[in-house]
């Protein structure tokens, strides 16, 4: 009797696992945006700690090149896991690939960022 009640627990772990899996293969994503609001940063900083990776944005206000300091104000803090951060990169990369297939080569290391078409 022991041994029909341990065969009837395997064979709800192993139904449980089938109904997981198929129930993860067949999801469906929603996006609800009812709460999501958009902000422009043109300043973007990344620290990181063995748990989390943080992202800050902010703004730039500052049009005088020459200035001595700049003060930049954050407006928005994203904590991720750094699972999470290295499928944004990927995700970064594949978006900045496509857009210089479309629009030409974004060259960084000129002054103000100019595309080099």
């Amino acid at each position: 009797m022991a041994t029909k009640g341990a065969d009837a627990g395997a064979d709800t772990r192993t139904d449980a696992r089938a109904d997981t899996r198929a129930a993860l293969e067949g999801t469906r994503i929603k996006w609800d945006d009812t709460g999501m609001k958009s902000s422009y940063a043109n300043v973007c900083n990344v620290t990181s700690t063995r748990e989390e990776v943080v992202l800050l944005f902010g703004m730039n206000q500052a049009w005088n090149r020459g200035q001595k300091e700049v003060t930049i104000h954050l407006t928005d803090r994203i904590v991720v896991s750094p699972y999470a951060a290295k499928r944004l990169s990927m995700l970064l990369q594949g978006v900045v690939t496509e857009y210089e297939k479309r629009f030409g080569t974004l060259n960084i290391d000129l002054p103000g960022g100019d595309a080099k078409k």
